[in-house]
């Protein structure tokens, strides 16, 4: 099988690199390792199953003022958003002696964003657009090996199968640490980029989120805005989940590392999350409907056991992702890897913008 560019990994730096290649008119094939697209954008019911009007399990928000070039894209595919709700007071725990503090919300600026229909709407509309048999779901690339006109891609199916796809050039929409975990090179990547990969953090690989699915948002009845922090644990931070079409939920993030996660397992966990909504919020919040957790840390093609215990925004290098042989005929395109939004929604569509727009020229240049 042939074709001008492979790209790795369905996430929306995958899928958005897909699309410009198609409106340029190049040819490509896009493989996903999971059965389904999104990457780390998984929006769900109360039942954890994917739906078009769920909860975030991974990133949530953008911010338009802030980030053009997701505000962009978002008004191109004409999808529909919301703010995140902000009206009421916010809560703080400081300590497990004192009750929780009230204090008047304030308006947030810049304002941050949510779509209607959860993170995956943006997932949903561009898989949409793009051509037939172009994206391959289940297919896992576990090898590269570069050749004299471009670059073969060993690629694992779901029944277990393996198929070779020759292209021209790799677009590599997965983070950084992630590619080097799971594909092999042949010839090996030269140490300098090999180093700067499993360097590289992985944005919410660490985190876990845990959600609390209500029957109504009795909070914002009460005053408050859903916002809390928390010195208590187990949540250190605390917002509205309520979807656009009212199904009710708060949502934190746990504050505490995976290792301590793993110990205590999920059940505790959940527990003691509820137990916080409820000193924070009510007696009400002690009874949701159902509840979700989804620990990123946990999950094999999100996180190394580096990520475990490393946090925060990654950096892009002064001399590129790439060197060495391997320069000429792989591009990394994943968030972690732009300039100025990495680890955000928009750092996967400025980081895949640019890989195509790389490919467009060097495309031209050899037509030339």
């Amino acid at each position: 099988m042939n074709t001008d560019v492979a790209i790795v990994g369905g996430g929306l730096a995958g899928l958005n690199a897909a699309r410009l290649l198609q409106a340029a008119g190049i040819d490509f094939l896009l493989f996903e390792a999971r059965a389904t697209l999104g990457g780390r954008i998984q929006t769900v019911n109360e039942r954890g199953q994917p739906d078009a009007d769920g909860f975030d399990l991974g990133p949530s928000w953008f911010w338009p003022r802030m980030q053009p070039a997701i505000a962009n894209l978002v008004a191109e595919l004409e999808l529909p958003t919301f703010p995140q709700n902000n009206d009421g007071d916010v809560v703080f725990e400081r300590m497990s002696r004192e009750s929780p503090k009230h204090y008047p919300g304030l308006a947030q600026e810049p304002e941050a964003i949510r779509l209607v229909g959860g993170s995956a709407a943006l997932v949903r509309a561009i898989a949409e657009s793009l051509a037939e048999g172009r994206l391959r779901c289940g297919a896992e690339v576990t090898g590269m090996r570069l050749t004299e006109d471009g670059v073969v891609l060993f690629v694992r199916l779901a029944d277990g199968q393996e198929e070779r796809v020759h292209a021209l050039h790799a677009i590599a929409a997965v983070p950084p640490r992630i590619l080097n975990a799971t594909v092999r090179f042949e010839p090996a990547l030269d140490s300098g980029t090999e180093q700067l990969w499993k360097q590289t953090p992985t944005w919410m690989a660490p985190h876990a989120k845990f959600f609390a699915v209500y029957d109504r948002p009795f909070w914002r009845e009460a005053g408050f805005s859903g916002t809390a922090q928390g010195m208590v644990g187990p949540l250190a931070e605390i917002h509205d989940a309520t979807t656009s079409s009212g199904e009710a939920a708060l949502f934190g993030f746990l504050g505490m590392g995976a290792e301590q996660r793993k110990t205590m397992g999920e059940k505790a966990l959940t527990e003691g999350c509820i137990q916080q909504f409820a000193r924070l919020f009510g007696k009400q919040a002690a009874h949701p409907r159902a509840t979700l957790f989804k620990d990123w840390a946990a999950d094999p093609l999100t996180a190394t056991p580096a990520d475990w215990f490393s946090a925060g925004h990654p950096r892009a290098p002064e001399g590129g992702w790439v060197a060495g042989r391997w320069k000429e005929r792989l591009t990394l395109a994943g968030s972690e890897v732009s300039p100025i939004e990495a680890g955000y929604l928009a750092g996967a569509v400025e980081a895949s913008a640019a890989a195509v727009a790389h490919l467009i020229q060097k495309f031209a240049r050899n037509k030339g």
